[in-house]
């Protein structure tokens, strides 16, 4: 069985395409948020009760986040625990640093934290997306994963190009590039002469920086990129052992 959800919500087609395509390696139950939750990022709701409502068989909506809903899922809701969790198809890139607010990224992240082999899929688009397009990726990159598995520790993160499967240039196997933030957060003075805040005006552009998410997308390829949760800056250990100021005693290296 393998487990979809998302972060644009349970009605998105992004997510219907993708159930009912990897329909062809297993059964597939969704449970996706009943709203769009995107950037939500890595978080969970731990203060008021989540409702799950089944919305008709094999799909459940949930009044939480993409975390939520995999951990609910898994956790609670289903009998077995799944062979894959397959997060998106997302509308609209999550790549560079962008993947630290994904809640479709966190959806894949859950997965891998709860021991369960994922992914993530996102379609490089803001209109006219080609789900369907998307969906033949995924498809072949769940078959893949369930007969290969993954490193452990690792979920794979994957960006397609708004192409024609036809027309894609290939693919690559990508590390996260980088964002160039302009000015992000629009204000505005309400009816009331208060000032407000909208959070995410300007398209987004990146480093032209070869090797990475954003070039291979630029060149018309699938994007993927391995992601793994050890954010430990190993390098900077020999930097931190003889910064004696910080410290309180001997500086000893856990390895």
């Amino acid at each position: 069985m393998i487990l979809v959800t998302n972060d644009d919500g349970v009605y998105s087609p992004g997510i219907q395409l993708l159930a009912k395509r990897l329909k062809a390696l297993d059964d597939v139950i969704i449970v996706a948020p009943d709203r769009e939750r995107s950037a939500a990022g890595h978080s969970m709701t731990l203060h008021r009760p989540l409702l799950i409502e089944q919305v008709k068989d094999g799909v459940y909506s949930v009044n939480g986040t993409p975390t939520d809903c995999v951990n609910i899922a898994i956790k609670g809701l289903l009998k077995e625990t799944p062979k894959l969790v397959v997060s998106g198809i997302n509308k609209g890139p999550n790549m560079g640093d962008d993947v630290t607010y994904s809640g479709t990224v966190a959806g894949a992240i859950e997965a891998l934290i709860l021991d369960v082999p994922s992914f993530s899929i996102s379609l490089a688009a803001r209109e006219n997306f080609r789900f369907a397009d998307a969906s033949e990726v995924a498809l072949q990159v769940a078959r893949m994963v369930l007969e290969q598995g993954l490193s452990k520790g690792t979920i794979l993160n994957v960006n397609v190009p708004n192409l024609p499967v036809a027309e894609f240039k290939g693919t690559a196997i990508t590390r996260l590039g980088k964002r160039i933030y302009h000015q992000m957060t629009v204000e505005r003075v309400d009816p009331r002469g208060k000032k407000y805040y909208w959070i995410g005006g300007g398209e987004p552009e990146w480093e032209r920086d070869p090797g990475t998410d954003f070039d291979a997308i630029d060149r018309g390829m699938v994007s993927i990129s391995p992601l793994h949760l050890d954010l430990t800056d190993y390098a900077a250990f020999d930097r931190l052992r003889s910064a004696t100021t910080l410290t309180y005693g001997p500086v000893i290296h856990q390895e």
